[in-house]
């Protein structure tokens, strides 16, 4: 057994207790059905057909369980592998799976390396794994032979600008710590508690994990093998494994312009010049979460007539009403405020998104004409989108 299997063994991580299962549903990036749908199946998958998906290092389950949730509420058919190392983690994500009646998952205890042989599959989670490899490129390899070429990847690696303070701790524990997971937690939070105060670990807003729980702390402070990828690095391991970027919930981070103010600063540099640039200017990137595929061109959602826009995190008639009244909408992240101005036509027409209607019927809805519609929601669209506010996809028509 690994240090790494014994560890999670010991801490499974995320700490989750399936009793929580009857008061929430754990959501986020990459890999809710909505997401995923947007930027790889150009918003318009048939979820009529069945959807095969691989959860590769599934963990304690959120993804697991978010995906086969929103798929079963949507009465859409699906088959999902759930594949991890570590028994106790499976554990977890078995009981927290029967606390919600799920069915159609099936759970493997494995390595995703073994994922080639498992596949194709229409979609893979990869989400806190290929940072603590080996060898990640293998990791990034195994993912590419195991999905279909109309498929894609959700992934999520660790960044280090955002975790600075990090890595000196773990290198310091590693020398230092000896015996079983919990004797070197026990020892590890004694030391860590006589730290400096202005040491950058805790001087960095950005890191939390530690506070929340043993599994917590242990996954953030004592990992036996962790790498951070700058967004150069994860960009050449991508393309190594024959991948394209696609696109990333939180795209706004990636772009310098915002920090930099002037274009003409920037017109000489490649795409992953700019988003290297914003990586270091902006600072607070602990993880990239990004959806890749074989082919990128054609893969993200439009908002053409047929597109159904959903909002993240609030409902239409709710957002449409405050930027009405202030004419924004202020939007907060990684300790930094940005607002995006909304016309008044605009905000009316977010009264009624509801994750069911069409653009189409949105605008006639609106009382705009088609071509008028476009002109004040393309703006809005593209704003929100690039904060990760809004997708598109036809899940929940019927």
């Amino acid at each position: 057994m690994s240090d790494t299997t014994g560890q999670y063994d010991a801490y499974p991580y995320p700490d989750r207790d399936p009793a929580d299962e009857a008061k929430r549903l754990v959501t986020g990036s990459p890999s809710h059905p909505l997401e995923l749908d947007h930027f790889l199946f150009g918003g318009k998958r048939d979820w009529s057909r069945p959807f095969k998906a691989l959860i590769a290092g599934g963990g304690t389950g959120d993804a697991l369980i978010q995906m086969a949730q929103v798929l079963t509420s949507a009465g859409k058919p699906y088959e999902i592998t759930y594949l991890d190392l570590s028994t106790s983690a499976r554990k977890i994500a078995e009981a927290r799976a029967a606390a919600r009646g799920l069915g159609h998952i099936t759970f493997v205890t494995g390595s995703l390396l073994d994922a080639p042989g498992m596949g194709p599959f229409d979609y893979i989670d990869c989400c806190g794994v290929l940072h603590h490899l080996e060898e990640p490129q293998a990791g990034f390899d195994a993912l590419a032979g195991a999905v279909t070429d109309a498929g894609g990847i959700g992934l999520m690696v660790y960044a280090p600008y955002g975790r600075s303070g990090v890595y000196p701790l773990q290198e310091a524990f590693r020398t230092i710590l000896r015996g079983t997971p919990r004797e070197r937690l026990k020892k590890a939070r004694a030391i860590f508690g006589r730290v400096p105060e202005g040491h950058p670990f805790k001087t960095n807003p950005h890191l939390g994990d530690h506070k929340e729980s043993d599994a917590g702390f242990y996954d953030l402070l004592l990992h036996s093998r962790d790498r951070a990828f700058p967004i150069r690095d994860l960009m050449a391991a991508i393309e190594t494994a024959g991948l394209e970027l696609v696109g990333q919930p939180q795209a706004h981070l990636y772009d310098p312009m915002t920090i930099v103010g002037d274009a003409n600063l920037l017109r000489d540099f490649d795409r992953v010049t700019r988003m290297e640039l914003a990586e270091k200017l902006g600072g607070g990137i602990r993880t990239h979460i990004a959806y890749v595929a074989k082919t990128a061109e054609g893969r993200i959602a439009r908002p053409d007539r047929e597109a159904v826009p959903h909002l993240k995190g609030v409902s239409g008639p709710k957002l449409s009403q405050a930027a009405a009244k202030s004419g924004v909408i202020p939007v907060s992240y990684s300790g930094a405020r940005a607002e995006i101005p909304v016309a008044g036509l605009a905000a009316r027409s977010l009264t009624h998104v509801d994750g069911r209607k069409t653009l189409a019927e949105i605008a006639r809805a609106s009382g705009l004409d088609p071509i008028e519609f476009a002109s004040i929601w393309r703006p809005l669209s593209d704003a929100l989108t690039q904060y990760g506010l809004m997708y598109y996809s036809r899940l929940l028509r019927g």
